[in-house]
């Protein structure tokens, strides 16, 4: 006698994903909310005592990438300290099929591999992120790269909750935007994994207490 139920509660999760698919359907011609936002460009160029110098994106890069805002910048302290790659996408809208690209699938590309893949809570400006942490390597060379997904005043790191929030604000909030953050730095010699994972996340302190005006809420 309880199959029944059993079968009609494995049918809840379709029908929920059903109802939300021809609701967002439903409102795929209106016209999509985009809140003002300042460019990514006008992102400041020093951090604390960090100073940035913009890496130009490829044409080839831009049209894998897609429509969007886009920015990659190296940060460094001091001549011949460490440097910090810190990299900003915002993809107005994700109704046309242009989504945030996941770093995951980039990360291979010129020859670097990874290695240790894992997610950490940490707390930064005073409030916890939980994020995707890379240990990636080429050669004798080794990078530590952070990152994690921004949307609406969220932070995530799992893509399939940027994938069911991507629907849910669709609908709730007639928006589709979303971004990613993502910051590498080397691995020195003379310092471990924890250290340079230590510096990203300080490095990260001064960058999420300014995003909201680039990324809207």
């Amino acid at each position: 006698m309880r199959e029944p139920v059993r079968s009609w509660v494995r049918f809840l999760p379709v029908a929920a994903l059903l109802l939300g698919t021809t609701l967002l359907l439903s409102r795929r011609y209106r016209a999509e909310v985009v809140p003002p936002r300042l460019a990514l460009a006008d992102f400041p160029v020093r951090l604390g005592d960090w100073h940035g110098e913009d890496i130009p994106l490829t044409e080839e890069v831009l049209n894998v990438l897609g429509p969007g805002d886009y920015l990659e910048r190296m940060y460094q302290q001091r001549a011949g300290g460490p440097q910090i790659d810190l990299f900003l996408a915002y993809v107005p809208t994700q109704r046309t099929g242009d989504t945030v690209h996941s770093p995951k699938h980039c990360l291979p590309g010129g020859g670097w591999t990874p290695v240790e893949s894992s997610r950490a809570k940490v707390e930064i400006a005073g409030r916890p992120v939980l994020l995707n942490r890379y240990v990636i390597a080429h050669g004798d060379e080794r990078q530590l790269v952070l990152y994690w997904y921004q949307a609406h005043g969220r932070t995530l790191a799992s893509e399939y909750w940027v994938k069911f929030y991507l629907i849910a604000d669709a609908i709730r909030l007639n928006r589709t935007d979303g971004s990613l953050v993502r910051i590498i730095t080397p691995i020195q010699e003379s310092e471990t994994t924890e250290q340079a994972e230590a510096r990203a996340i300080r490095f990260a302190a001064l960058v999420v207490p300014l995003l909201n005006r680039y990324i809207p809420v």
